[in-house]
């Protein structure tokens, strides 16, 4: 890591963010065994890592499922911590799910304001981050599922087409915060 830690918080998803959900390979309990990343996205979270940012996983899934493929990858090592619905017990949008994910980095309300939530449910991941008063990031690489946006706050204040996208994003981002 660069020693120098960033002021920006990256909160992320991982199906269809980190991990391409069509490569995923099942258990017979449901539980991810395999699964290839989003071509760009091991060497964009690794580069985040590096950089100094603190990444935070908010996903809906599995425990083993996210140990099993960020470990596959080199991954489990970058993440501040690990926030995943099956211990929260309750899905994104969930405002629990980013209130346990403030709770574990030490975050208060006033943190908000440096927090981005990157995700590709509009319904789920950008839902939820605006509804709870962070920075949404759509990524909208996959097209499994709609981008629809039925409530206004629905809209994605930031919108990328590959993980390669996020870093200098959250750069300018860093930069503004300064």
């Amino acid at each position: 890591m660069s020693g120098i830690k960033k002021r920006l918080i990256i909160m992320t998803d991982i199906g269809d963010t980190v991990i391409d959900e069509g490569t995923e390979q099942r258990d017979a309990a449901g539980v991810v065994t395999r699964a290839d990343c989003i071509p760009g996205a091991r060497e964009t979270y690794l580069a985040l890592h590096q950089a100094g940012f603190s990444i935070v996983m908010v996903a809906d899934g599995l425990v083993r499922s996210f140990h099993n493929t960020m470990e596959q990858h080199g991954l489990d090592g970058i993440f501040s911590a690990w926030i995943i619905s099956e211990e929260v017990g309750e899905d994104k949008p969930s405002p629990r799910m980013f209130a346990a994910a403030m709770k574990a980095m030490g975050l208060t309300d006033q943190d908000k304001s440096r927090i981005i939530m990157v995700g590709n449910n509009v319904l789920r991941d950008i839902r939820g981050a605006n509804r709870f008063g962070l920075h949404s990031v759509l990524i909208d690489w996959s097209k499994r599922r709609p981008f629809d946006e039925e409530l206004p706050e629905d809209h994605a204040e930031y919108r990328i087409h590959r993980p390669e996208e996020l870093l200098p994003l959250a750069e300018k981002l860093e930069r503004e915060l300064s």
